[in-house]
């Protein structure tokens, strides 16, 4: 089966290191509806999260449809399914987090090992029939049953993605005539865009447990125009299937949905032809040779640590001790310990004196400031106050000049930048049209960050923690209007500039620009320092 490395893949420049609070620590998979990564709740149990492609974001049909899967799996309970933890269908992206399978799909074992057992195949059809048992009691049908939906833990199977499901009180559209499904394992009224029920699922589990047991679909490969004709017009061969299933899978696979086996008869048959191992429990022991031994999840991803943590005294380390074997190295011991402890303690001295001469020239200043009527912002002396006399007729050295105050940041959290949404460095931040401050400008090959009236530079720094002053150093010498964001990754950190003196910092949450020009877009924490006016 696949290893660790297989199946926890390490994460790419443009997937998010935290997703509404899971953080991300590997990438499972990927599908036609988006990403899927590992993550762990706050008690330490895996879970699988699901990631909306950028480019259905936007479509009003797929919010429904995505919202549509999260009320179908909410409804869902049981021993055979994967269960839904957590989601937002309104998330910037949208997302869901269902309990991790530690196992890999009935497709990713079939396409390793070959064709299963006939007692495997029975386990199998158990097991899903007893999860279709569950859907179908929340009054769901799944509509898309299929190898790559099935996972198998240790324990047995598990039906997962109600990602097309239609639920009982939920309404859906489609196109007219348009197939729902995926074409090798849809029943005939599903391909033929007819009445979706029950039914249609249980000749999806016939067609799944046929791939099991051969290796292959039982319609064969190929155009999906030419399975889908197979499917609504012609009878399944069975002759290649083993014996021993081939009335079982008979009946799930009848063309009138009248006559297919329901979920709990499929569960008694199957019982039935597995005899006392049905009773014994030897189906974890049948799953285990077919999967192997289990991969070792990764840890939790910690939380990071503070980006400006306070400094540590780190006191001298004590030689290892070593028992002297006469008087002169005992001396020589102590008189090492005595110099290393006189010179920790001058330092302290040092250190205090320092201080305190550091603390008295402040004070002197700012008594300076308050005689001479000086702005708490300049040490410069008021119009007209003549001479400096006494004490302060020196040079002034570099401690003298005091630093200009900060200004107040201003925050505005995750802001969009894509094709049609752009920042502004004036209020307000976030524009529905690319004519602001920053944009994302993407061709066919890559994407930038781009402005007409503000100048980009990226810290390269090993920490992360941009400051306004950071900024304003990376910034000064900055002439380049465009910022390439082939080396940008969740976590850079871009300071912008406006002619205004205003300045920002955008620190990348998502970047998605694998599509260049088609669907690119990225989010950003945004932080407004205003220039004194």
């Amino acid at each position: 089966m696949k290893s660790a490395a297989e199946t926890f893949q390490p994460l790419e420049a443009d997937d998010p290191r935290l997703v509404a609070g899971y953080r991300i620590a590997a990438r499972l998979g990927a599908g036609g509806m988006g990403r899927v990564y590992l993550s762990h709740t706050g008690g330490g149990r895996p879970v699988a999260i699901k990631v909306v492609r950028p480019e259905l974001v936007d479509s009003p049909d797929f919010r429904h449809r995505f919202r549509r899967e999260i009320q179908a799996a909410q409804r869902v309970r049981g021993a055979y399914t994967a269960e839904l933890i957590d989601a937002d269908a309104d998330g910037t992206p949208p997302w869901l987090a269902t309990l991790y399978v530690p196992g890999p799909s009935l497709s990713e074992v079939v396409s390793r090992r070959g064709p299963l057992p006939v007692q495997a195949v029975l386990w199998l059809m158990a097991g899903v029939a007893e999860a279709l048992e569950a859907i179908h009691g929340a009054g769901i049908v799944h509509r898309d049953l299929k190898p790559s939906n099935v996972l198998l833990a240790a324990d047995g199977p598990r039906v997962i993605d109600f990602g097309i499901s239609l639920a009982s009180g939920i309404t859906w559209h489609t196109a007219t005539g348009a197939a729902i499904g995926t074409p090798q394992f849809m029943a005939p009224e599903q391909a033929s865009a007819g009445e979706v029920t029950a039914a249609t699922d249980v000749f999806a589990l016939g067609q799944t447990a046929a791939f099991a047991a051969l290796g292959e679909p039982l319609y064969g490969d190929g155009p999906s125009v030419g399975v889908l004709y197979r499917i609504v017009h012609s009878e399944p061969d069975l002759s290649p299937l083993p014996e021993r299933i081939r009335p079982l899978i008979a009946r799930c696979l009848a063309a009138d949905p009248g006559e297919r086996a329901t979920p709990a008869e499929i569960v008694h048959m199957c019982r039935e032809r597995l005899g006392r191992d049905a009773d014994d429990g030897a189906g974890p022991a049948v799953w285990r040779d077919i999967t192997g031994p289990p991969v070792t999840v990764p840890a939790p991803v910690p939380d990071p640590t503070p980006v400006h943590p306070m400094p540590l005294i780190v006191w001298p380390q004590a030689a290892r001790p070593v028992r002297p074997s006469s008087p002169r190295r005992r001396a020589a011991l102590f008189t090492a310990y005595g110099v290393a402890m006189t010179l920790l303690f001058a330092g302290l001295v040092y250190a205090i004196v320092e201080g305190g001469e550091q603390f008295r020239r402040i004070d002197a200043l700012a008594k300076s400031t308050s005689t001479h009527g000086a702005s708490p912002r300049t040490s410069a002396p008021a119009k007209g106050s003549g001479t400096v006399s006494g004490a302060d007729r020196r040079t002034p050295g570099p401690s003298d000049a005091p630093a200009t105050a900060t200004p107040l940041a201003e925050a505005h959290p995750l802001q969009w930048l894509d094709d049609k949404h752009s920042l502004h460095i004036e209020q307000p931040v976030d524009r529905d049209d690319a004519k602001g401050d920053i944009r994302l400008d993407c061709d066919a090959n890559s994407c930038a960050l781009a402005s007409d009236t503000s100048v980009i530079a990226m810290l390269y720094t090993e920490k992360p923690g941009a400051t306004f002053d950071s900024c304003s150093l990376a910034l000064s010498g900055a002439t380049s209007h465009r910022l390439p964001l082939a080396a940008a990754a969740a976590g850079s950190e871009i300071c912008v500039k406006h002619p205004s003196g205003d300045i920002a910092l955008l620190v990348i949450q998502v970047k998605s620009t694998v599509l260049a020009n088609k669907g690119s877009f990225l989010t950003a924490d945004m932080t407004i320092w205003r220039a004194s006016t």
